[in-house]
C-alpha cells in the first residue's frame, strides 16, 4: 500500500537543501518563477500576470498536500529560506504505485547543480517513503535541459507523443520517461 500522508508535512534536507512546505512567505519568488515566460516555456501552465495570481498556486499546492492528493517542496538553501524553485508530485497514480516528479527552478538558480540535488531527495522520498514503484517525468523534446538531468537520474525514455498536450493555442509534443524501482 502507498504512504501518501503528507501530515506533517515531510522536510527534507540534502548537502546543500532544505525542501519544505511552499510558504506565503514565498509568494514573490513564486511570482518571479511563474511570470517568466522563458522559465515557464515548456509547462503548460498560465502565466502569472499578479501576486494575487502566485498566491493563488501558493494556496492550490498547499490544499493538496493538505488533502493528501499531491506533494509540493520549496527548494531553499540551507542558512538561506528563498524560494530556488519546486519540486514535488504533481500526479500520483495510487492503484499504479505511480507518480510523476515535476519541478521548476527560479531563472537565478540554474545550472547549479540544485535540481538534481533536490530530484534525488524527492526520488528517494518517492521510493522509500511513499513507496512509489515507478516515477515518470513529461517532457516536452525542445526541453533538452530537463531531458539531461532526468537521463543523469536514471530515467529512461518509454514513449514520445505527438500533439499530447494542448495549450496555448497549439499541440505540444511529450517525452515520457520512467524511472523503476
Amino acid at each position: 500500500m502507498l504512504n501518501i500522508n503528507f501530515n506533517p508535512f515531510p522536510v527534507l534536507e540534502t548537502e546543500r537543501l532544505i525542501l519544505r512546505n511552499v510558504a506565503h512567505t514565498d509568494v514573490q519568488q513564486m511570482f518571479e518563477i511563474r511570470s517568466n515566460a522563458t522559465t515557464m516555456q515548456y509547462i503548460p501552465r498560465p502565466l502569472a500576470k499578479t501576486i494575487d495570481d502566485a498566491l493563488g498556486v501558493i494556496n492550490m499546492m498547499r490544499g493538496f498536500t493538505e488533502r493528501n492528493e499531491r506533494i509540493n517542496w520549496a527548494i531553499t538553501e540551507k542558512g538561506k529560506d528563498i524560494l530556488m524553485g519546486v519540486i514535488g508530485y504533481p500526479n500520483i497514480r495510487p492503484e499504479s504505485h505511480r507518480g510523476e516528479v515535476g519541478y521548476v527552478m527560479h531563472h537565478n538558480y540554474l545550472r547549479k547543480g540544485y535540481a538534481s540535488e533536490a530530484l534525488q531527495a524527492a526520488l528517494d522520498y518517492g521510493f522509500d517513503v511513499m513507496k512509489l514503484h515507478s516515477i515518470e517525468a513529461i517532457i516536452q523534446p525542445p526541453n533538452t535541459a530537463s531531458v539531461n538531468l532526468i537521463e543523469k537520474a536514471g530515467f529512461v525514455r518509454e514513449a514520445y507523443f505527438k500533439d499530447y498536450t494542448y495549450h496555448n493555442g497549439q499541440y505540444l509534443d511529450q517525452l515520457v520517461y520512467s524511472l523503476i524501482r
